[in-house]
């Protein structure tokens, strides 16, 4: 584990790279938050820039005190963490791998950039498909593996806490469940480890007189993997939710708190996984990420979260890594 210069976080600032609907959302979220004291935006599109930047200085006088400007690459000097939520949309007719390709074309501009000025700050990787961008982040950049992260599935296992929270009657704060793997069609629910109030959610479930069997079980994850299509069908994009699950993980950055968060890093031998990124359980801090934990997962979840590995190594394999 390599450790940052201590000079690094005198100040908390971060820097988005992307001003579209997840960015700004992003820069909305940290601002009410009180999580940062400077906010830098870049994006290539200035006018829209400019303007998301105006909106958002409007509101500061309603949150804790914040400085929030359009930025350049400059502004990752000094910069503690580094969002990056740009990328290309999928045009009419073209393949995933296509879409793919473009968006590493788009980090091999923007990478190199943030490195050549800050070598010490934690890249967190948004853009989607969060975890084949992180592993060609962290290829490109050559920083060590614990400074470039993905949100991952924190989203989803936040999606995954709200519709148990809904079925077992019980705040959304005080359930404890984690989907690990590809933050994709290919995400395993982490049954085994799933517990509120320290008990399985089955005993839980069972005790309020509302058991969960395994078709129910299923209904649930099958809702938590396909409410982003049914949130873009409705709306066109997700952003207010995600936002969130940024401001979380920065947060825990910031704070060096050890928060245990499901972000997507580099797998090192994990339950048999190596050398592609994924999600699962991992303490986060002021290093980005501290370590990655091996929870007691059943044969089941081991092996979707291994099929979740093979299948983007094939997409990895298919753009050239």
């Amino acid at each position: 584990m390599t450790h940052l210069d201590e000079k690094h976080f005198i100040s908390d600032k971060v820097t988005i790279i992307g001003a579209g609907y997840v960015g700004a959302t992003t820069a909305f979220a940290l601002m009410n938050g009180g999580v940062t004291s400077e906010i830098a935006i870049i994006d290539l599109n200035e006018k829209k820039l400019s303007g998301e930047v105006l909106d958002l200085n409007h509101g500061i006088s309603f949150v804790p005190q914040v400085y929030i400007h359009e930025g350049t690459y400059d502004d990752c000097e000094d910069s503690n963490i580094v969002i990056i939520t740009a990328g290309v949309g999928q045009k009419p007719g073209e393949s995933r791998i296509d879409l793919l390709k473009r968006n590493i074309e788009v980090f091999r501009h923007i990478i190199p950039r943030v490195v050549e000025r800050n070598r010490n700050c934690v890249i967190l990787v948004v853009t989607n498909p969060v975890d084949i961008l992180t592993y060609a982040a962290l290829k490109i950049s050559g920083l060590p593996d614990n400074q470039v992260i993905g949100s991952g599935t924190v989203l989803d296992s936040a999606r995954f806490k709200y519709l148990l929270s809904r079925h077992c009657r019980v705040a959304p704060h005080n359930v404890n469940a984690y989907i690990i793997g590809e933050h994709g069609d290919t995400e395993v629910p982490a049954w085994s480890i799933t517990n509120i109030a320290g008990m399985q959610v089955e005993r839980f479930c069972f005790q309020c007189g509302r058991e969960c069997d395994q078709a129910e079980k299923n209904r649930i994850f099958e809702e938590v993997k396909n409410s982003a299509y049914q949130i873009i069908d409705g709306k066109g994009a997700t952003y207010y939710a995600v936002a969130l699950a940024v401001r979380r993980i920065v947060e825990a950055i910031l704070r060096k708190e050890n928060a245990v968060l499901p972000v997507s890093s580099l797998m090192k031998g994990y339950y048999g996984v190596e050398d592609v990124c994924l999600s699962l359980p991992s303490i986060v801090n002021d290093q980005g990420l501290d370590r990655v934990l091996q929870l007691p997962l059943n044969e089941q979840e081991i092996n979707g979260f291994r099929h979740s590995a093979n299948t983007l190594k094939k997409a990895l394999r298919e753009i050239g890594f």
